[in-house]
């Protein structure tokens, strides 16, 4: 005689394949939404970059002859830097020190190095050196916005959860660049300029670049742009995103220095 209902063993493998199934949809539609992103932000890097070099030329002109007339040595610095993936490439920057400066002293450059020239003093002040990287921008081996690129000897630095940040292009500017606008003059009158930034600056400047890689999306890219060029006209501005970072100050000494939030 048979029941009503009939009671049957549950499959449970249907529940299995359709959860697979599942995460596999939103695995892909998440790698396709990141390199939707990826491409539109490299389309708006070479755009950008491409504008902004021809708008700069003229000041570019100047500073090339103001720096070939203030002492020996390139235009452009060429230093190595650590690219994405653990892997290097040579950076243009308006050169702002004496020529192989970087073979006679620190990596690390405080406000009262002997080494800046008089045109650098300028030059660094303004980050007008900086500008020189739409050039990386163009050529693919940066971004206008990401972690911004490392010397070679700090390459170890980048394991754990750090190695996040080589997943992408570094950059010109980041949360880290407004945060740490003011480096030379917090590294002024230490005797070791690199021991310093690594005591001062480098684990809040690791943590804030990790922050925007896990972060990091067009919009936020527009966000840090807005907050780069204000915070180079109003010395006083500071990020709503940051308020929960203390600003580096000139006055901090490794000896009273507080953790950070991300030491």
């Amino acid at each position: 005689q048979k029941t009503a209902y009939e009671i049957r063993p549950r499959d449970w493998s249907s529940d299995v394949c359709s959860s697979d199934l599942s995460s596999a949809i939103r695995e892909v539609a998440t790698a396709t939404r990141g390199a939707q992103e990826g491409r539109m932000k490299r389309a708006f890097d070479c755009c950008a970059a491409l504008v902004g070099l021809v708008l700069t030329s003229p000041l570019f002109l100047v500073m090339a002859v103001w720096i070939k007339l203030d002492s020996p040595g390139p235009v452009f610095y060429r230093g190595l830097r650590i690219a994405r993936g653990g892997g290097r490439f040579r950076i243009f920057k308006f050169r702002s020190m004496s020529q192989d400066a970087d073979r006679s002293g620190p990596s690390s450059t405080a406000g009262s190095d002997t080494r800046v020239t008089r045109s650098g003093h300028f030059i660094r002040r303004f980050k007008l050196d900086e500008l020189a990287q739409l050039l990386n921008v163009l050529i693919g081996d940066m971004s206008l916005v990401g972690p911004r690129p490392e010397v070679l000897r700090y390459l170890p630095m980048y394991a754990g959860p750090y190695a996040a940040v080589l997943r992408v292009r570094p950059g010109i500017t980041d949360w880290a660049s407004i945060w740490n606008r003011d480096e030379a003059a917090v590294l002024a009158g230490y005797p070791d300029a690199d021991r310093a930034y690594e005591q001062l600056i480098q684990p809040t400047k690791l943590g804030l670049q990790l922050k925007y890689v896990q972060e990091r999306s067009f919009l936020v890219d527009l966000s840090i742009l807005r907050d780069t060029l204000r915070a180079l006209w109003d010395h006083d501005f500071y990020p709503e995103a940051l308020r929960d970072i203390p600003r580096l100050h000139p006055t901090v000494s490794p000896a009273s220095s507080q953790p950070t939030p991300f030491a």
